[in-house]
């Protein structure tokens, strides 16, 4: 489902408009009537969980919108019976899927929970996305740990298939991967400003020094990620950089990809000077 998923105004069925014809007769006659008009599929309330977010991120959502103390949800994912693959080792990371749901006077932490982890598992669970994961030697965790690669790592949709080529060839040459997204997520932050140090981490997800995916998947990837990770464009891409918003460069060539790199540290210089002018 995109991240914008746009809550649309309800529509009269047949029966909807037939009932208020009658309602505006009976009023035209004199006569006094009581409607109860219930909407269907409209909840009152609801909780948008955007494309890539963290589970720590939908945990301070959820308690927020709940209106819970902060943590709530966090020790509710401890306990609750997550519907997870064996893989994730009950960790919910990549299985909160991004979309819209209904919140209700009776919606629990550890509920609302296990649908997005229902819905995830209804979506991963198609046909095309396991016979992707095979193809690629994959499991399907594997394929949405890639997918919440691709969902931090592109600057557009229209990049993600690419960054998926490029993950894939990495991983078919043995080389680390060498992801900012990977540090990002073992540091808790989101920056592009990763310095020769935050590559030396002591971190399982620390994918300039180790090779392969890491263990879990570093957020919640929507469907188009998902789509790009199960079948991305062919390519012999290994290196990318974003140097400016809508301008990703994909090569296969190291010293052009490091030419890219210096125009994206320029840029980010002058960006700089420009925001500590005045």
């Amino acid at each position: 489902m995109s991240e914008t998923a746009y809550r649309r105004s309800p529509r009269l069925t047949r029966r909807g408009r037939l009932l208020l014809l009658l309602f505006a007769l009976l009023l035209s006659a004199g006569v006094v009537l009581v409607l109860i008009l219930r909407e269907t599929g409209a909840p009152s309330r609801t909780l948008l969980v955007p494309e890539g977010w963290r589970a720590t991120q939908v945990y301070a959502a959820v308690d927020k919108r709940l209106e819970l103390p902060p943590g709530t949800t966090r020790r509710a994912a401890a306990t609750a019976d997550l519907k997870l693959p064996a893989e994730a080792k009950g960790n919910p990371e990549g299985y909160l899927f991004p979309a819209t749901y209904p919140i209700t006077d009776d919606t629990t932490p550890g509920g609302l929970l296990a649908y997005m982890v229902e819905t995830a598992t209804k979506r991963f669970g198609q046909d095309h996305i396991a016979e992707g994961a095979r193809r690629a030697g994959l499991t399907v965790y594997q394929l949405v740990t890639m997918a919440g690669i691709v969902q931090a790592e592109a600057d557009t949709p229209a990049d993600m298939g690419k960054v998926a080529r490029v993950i894939r060839n990495r991983l078919a040459h043995g080389m680390p991967l060498q992801m900012d997204s990977t540090l990002n997520y073992a540091l808790n932050r989101s920056t592009l400003a990763t310095t020769t140090g935050d590559t030396r981490i002591d971190s399982p997800y620390n994918t300039y020094e180790r090779k392969g995916l890491p263990p879990t998947p570093i957020g919640n990837p929507g469907q188009e990620a998902i789509d790009a990770a199960v079948n991305p464009p062919p390519g012999t891409w290994l290196y990318f950089v974003t140097v400016a918003p809508g301008d990703t460069r994909f090569t296969d060539n190291y010293a052009q990809h490091r030419l890219n790199v210096s125009e994206f540290n320029e840029n980010r210089r002058s960006h700089k000077e420009t925001d500590g002018a005045g």
